[in-house]
C-alpha cells in the first residue's frame, strides 16, 4: 500500500531567507539549483511516502542555516541528482560549472560507503577519506544529507535500518565530532542509537530516568536562579540555554565509568552565552560565589581549547537540593563554533580568513585549513587517480583537516583489517590532552603512550626515545598516558625502535614510523 506524505517541502523562500549572502548572483544560483533539483526528482518518493525532494530541500536548508556559501548550498540541493535521476555530470557542469560538479561528484562518492564485509567496507572507507581529502565541504554536505536520513530512519526497511544506523554512529558522528560540529554529532547519535543498538539504548534510557533526566521542573528552577543572580551581580547582555545530555553520549560515558551512574554529573547543562571573553570569567566568578563548585570539575577550554577547536568554560556545581548541574560559559562566537565547528568558518565572507591571525581567538583554525595560511603553497593529498574527473581543480581555501589527509594516506595500506583497526583506535576514539614541559599541547587518543607522544612531536624524537618522565617521574615507555599529564622525552642516538614498541603504541603515525625503522634495520642486517 502506498504511504502518504508526512512532511511538507521546505520552500525556496525559506532557504533564501537563511542564505547568508544578499548578493543577487548568489541568491539566483540557489534558486536555480532548487528548481533544477525539484524538476529532476519529480515523481520520486521516499520510504515515508514523502516526495524525494523533501530530503533535498532539507539538506539545502540545513546548509543555509549553517551560513554556508551559495555554491555549497546549491551543491547540497543537487547532491543526489547524478546518483538518483537522469541528470548527468555533463548536465551539472554545463548548468552550474566545475566547482559545483566537483562537490556533487564528491558527495556521490561518499554515498557508496556500505557495511558489506570487512574488505569491501575498508574499500568504501578509503573512497570516503579520499573524497573528503579533496574538499572538506564534500563531507559537510554529506553530513547534512546523513542527518536528515537519520531523522527518518523509522521509515527505512528493517533490513537496511540497522546498517545505516551503525554507519551513522561509527563513521559520520565521529567525523562530525572531529570537525567540531557538536550539534550535528549529537543529533546524528541520538537519531541512530535506538536503531543501531536497541538493547543498549534501553539500558542507557533507564539510567537516564534514574538520574532525573526527565525532571525538567528542577532544571527550570535552578535555571531561573542562575539568571536572577547574574542580573543581581550586574552581568548584562547574556542569554542562556539548556542542554540535556544525549543518550548515546551518556551510554559511552557510562561505559568509560564501568556503569557507575554516581559518577555522572552532567545529565543537565546550563549554557551562559556572553559577548566577550572577560565576561566569561565574570560569570564564572558569580557562579562560584553563589554555588559550591564540585572539586576537579572546572575545565577551562578557553585557555586550552579541545583538539577540534571547542572553546568554553565548564564547571559543575551543587544545586543545593542534592543534585548537580554543569554550567557552560562561552561567547557567541564560541557557541557558533561549538555548534558547527569547521563549517562555521566556511562562510561567504572572505574576511574570515584575513582576520584569522596568530594569537586571535580563531588561531586554532590553522590545523584545519593550512592552505589558508600558506597562500603560495599547495596542500598535497593522496587521492586515487580515478576518484575525480576534475583533478586539476584546487579549491585552496576549502582545504581539509590534517587528520583527514592522514587517513587518505593511511587508506593506501593493503590490510583492510589493519586499516579499520587503526582508524577506530586512533581517530574515532575519545581524545586526551598531554603537555610538553614547555606547556605545548599534544592531542592523542585514549591509551596512548610516551612513544606515541614522542612521534607526535617529531619522527626523529620518536625514533630515538630512550626514556620518559611523566609528571616529573620516570615511567616505562608503555605507560598509558592520562589527560593532563606532563611528559618529557629522553633521547639517545643509540636508541632504536623495537618490535615491543608496536604493541605499546596507539597511533597510526607511530606504528608507521616504527615499522619503517624495523624494515630498514632488517635490510641493513641482511647485507
Amino acid at each position: 500500500m502506498q504511504k502518504t506524505a508526512k512532511s511538507k517541502i521546505i520552500s525556496l523562500k525559506e532557504i533564501l531567507k537563511a542564505v547568508p549572502s544578499s548578493d543577487k548572483k548568489s541568491r539566483e544560483l540557489v534558486e536555480k539549483a532548487y528548481n533544477f533539483a525539484k524538476k529532476a526528482h519529480e515523481g520520486q518518493k521516499r520510504y515515508s511516502g514523502d516526495p524525494y525532494f523533501v530530503h533535498v530541500a532539507e539538506t539545502g536548508k540545513a546548509l543555509a542555516d549553517m551560513e554556508m556559501s551559495a555554491t555549497t548550498i546549491a551543491a547540497g540541493l543537487l547532491h543526489d541528482t547524478i546518483e538518483d535521476t537522469d541528470v548527468t555530470a555533463e548536465d551539472i557542469q554545463r548548468e552550474f560549472g566545475d566547482e559545483i560538479l566537483h562537490l556533487v561528484e564528491g558527495v556521490t562518492k561518499l554515498g557508496h560507503v556500505r557495511y558489506h564485509g570487512m574488505k569491501r567496507h575498508a574499500e568504501s572507507l578509503r573512497k570516503l577519506f579520499a573524497a573528503t581529502a579533496q574538499d572538506v565541504r564534500v563531507m559537510i554536505i554529506k553530513l547534512m544529507d546523513r542527518l536528515h536520513n537519520a531523522r527518518t530512519l523509522k521509515y527505512v526497511p528493517e533490513h537496511k535500518r540497522a546498517r545505516i544506523a551503525i554507519e551513522t554512529l561509527e563513521i559520520y558522528a565521529p567525523i562530525a565530532d572531529r570537525l567540531g560540529m557538536g550539534v550535528i554529532k549529537k543529533e546524528l547519535e541520538d537519531a541512530a542509537f535506538p536503531y543501531a543498538y536497541p538493547k543498549e539504548y534501553e539500558k542507557a534510557y533507564k539510567v537516564f530516568k534514574e538520574l532525573g533526566g526527565e525532571d525538567t521542573k528542577r532544571l527550570e528552577k535552578i535555571h531561573k536562579s542562575v539568571k536572577k543572580k547574574l542580573v543581581e551581580y550586574g552581568i548584562k547582555n547574556f542569554r542562556t540555554s539548556v542542554r540535556i545530555k544525549g543518550l548515546y553520549s551518556l551510554y559511552k560515558k557510562l561505559e568509560r565509568k564501568n556503569w557507575d551512574s554516581t559518577k555522572i554529573k552532567d545529565i543537565f547543562a546550563l549554557r551562559v552565552i556572553v559577548n566577550e571573553v572577560p565576561d566569561c570569567y565574570n560569570v564564572l566568578s558569580v557562579i562560584h560565589s553563589e554555588w559550591t563548585p564540585l572539586p576537579g570539575k572546572l575545565k577551562d577550554y578557553i585557555a586550552l581549547p579541545k583538539p577540534n577547536g571547542y572553546r568554553s568554560i565548564h564547571t559543575t556545581i551543587h544545586t543545593g537540593d542534592g543534585g548537580f548541574l554543569e554550567i557552560q560559559i562561552r561567547t557567541e562566537e564560541m557557541h557558533k563554533e561549538a555548534q558547527y565547528g569547521v563549517a562555521s568558518h566556511l562562510t561567504y565572507k572572505e574576511s574570515t580568513w584575513k582576520n584569522a591571525k596568530s594569537g586571535s581567538g580563531m588561531s586554532w583554525i590553522k590545523q584545519f585549513f593550512p592552505s589558508a595560511w600558506t597562500a603560495d603553497k599547495k596542500v598535497s593529498c593522496v587521492v586515487p587517480k580515478d576518484e575525480f574527473k576534475h583533478k586539476h581543480k584546487h579549491y585552496a581555501k576549502y582545504s581539509v583537516p590534517e587528520w583527514i589527509r592522514h587517513l587518505a594516506e593511511d587508506a593506501q595500506c593493503e590490510d583492510p583489517n589493519e586499516f579499520l583497526s587503526d582508524i577506530k583506535s586512533d581517530f574515532f576514539t575519545h581524545r586526551i590532552f598531554v603537555f610538553t614541559p614547555k606547556g605545548d599541547v599534544i592531542d592523542l587518543p585514549i591509551g596512548a603512550t610516551p612513544i606515541d607522544f614522542a612521534f607526535a612531536i617529531h619522527s626523529d624524537i620518536g625514533r630515538h626515545v630512550s626514556g620518559a618522565k611523566v609528571n616529573g617521574k620516570m615511567e616505562s615507555l608503555d605507560k598509558e598516558l592520562q589527560n593532563g599529564d606532563i611528559v618529557e622525552i629522553l633521547t639517545s642516538k643509540s636508541a632504536r625502535p623495537t618490535r615491543k614498541w608496536l604493541d605499546a603504541v596507539k597511533t597510526t603515525m607511530a606504528k608507521k614510523h616504527i615499522k619503517n625503522c624495523l624494515q630498514k634495520e632488517r635490510k641493513e642486517n641482511s647485507k
